[in-house]
């Protein structure tokens, strides 16, 4: 074993009995960034950065089950990078298409206890993305193992304004007082609804802002800020967030 390898694993080993005992968070945010530094680190086009965090991702989520994490929601596409190159978003509506497809045509997804959840403007997306995203929520709704909520075509401030207009349409039906309206109000109109807030926000590439991600939800969220790419981000960094968790003073404005 190269010297490298074993301090990894030492390091690892480390690091898990400093964590072991809890807690851990239930519910985890994660901002997939850097696919494109990576790629371009290596003298790659993007496209080889995004099939790497997407493979990085089928780790991610194996580390989660081992936690005993039950929510893991991934900000995959945002509203704003619809303005990028065309090409690189054509290439990643089919990464997803691909994807997704997977729980249609392959039992052993299906059979992994995850459930898929969507959230975004999904009015935004092809139709034929649209009708595999149905199709894969619908396989897997009786998962109950880890749901993952992919936000796609998703802004944190579009959320907010569609629940407002929620909200604005059933006080124009009389089928709600104004003076009901309250925060729960609110994130019953939400897309996450029905779903804990994230305990823990984590961002990879150095990056430290949340870019929109989970605005109304991320109000007592604790955040990490990775310093390595999201194709690279290893378990120990994993465990150096939830480390970094367990050491806060969550008080919640208390």
């Amino acid at each position: 074993m190269k010297i490298i390898e074993l301090l990894y694993r030492m390091y690892e080993r480390l690091l898990w009995s400093q964590i072991s005992r809890g807690p851990f968070p239930k519910h985890i945010g994660l901002i997939l960034d850097g696919n494109r530094r990576f790629a371009r680190s290596k003298g790659l086009s993007f496209d080889h950065g995004y099939e790497a965090g997407l493979k990085k991702l089928e780790d991610f989520l194996r580390w989660c089950e081992e936690i005993g994490l039950s929510i893991v929601t991934i900000y995959a596409f945002s509203l704003e990078n619809f303005d990028r190159d065309p090409d690189e978003v054509s290439f990643l509506m089919q990464l997803f298409l691909r994807k997704l497809s997977e729980f249609r045509t392959n039992s052993k997804a299906v059979d992994s206890g995850l459930r898929i959840q969507v959230i975004g403007k999904r009015d935004l997306l092809s139709e034929e993305l649209q009708k595999e995203i149905a199709v894969a929520e619908q396989i897997t709704s009786a998962n109950t193992q880890l749901t993952l909520n992919i936000a796609i075509g998703y802004g944190g401030r579009a959320e907010i304004v569609d629940a407002v207009k929620n909200i604005a349409r059933q006080v124009a039906e009389g089928a709600l007082p104004i003076e009901d309206i309250n925060e729960s109000v609110l994130e019953n109109c939400l897309y996450t609804r029905g779903m804990p807030d994230p305990d823990l926000i984590i961002r990879t590439s150095g990056e430290e802002r949340l870019s929109g991600f989970l605005l109304w939800q991320s109000a007592y969220s604790e955040l990490y800020f990775a310093q390595v790419n999201w194709p690279v981000f290893r378990k120990l960094d994993f465990w150096r967030a939830l480390r970094s968790f367990q050491q806060r003073d969550r008080r919640f404005g208390r």
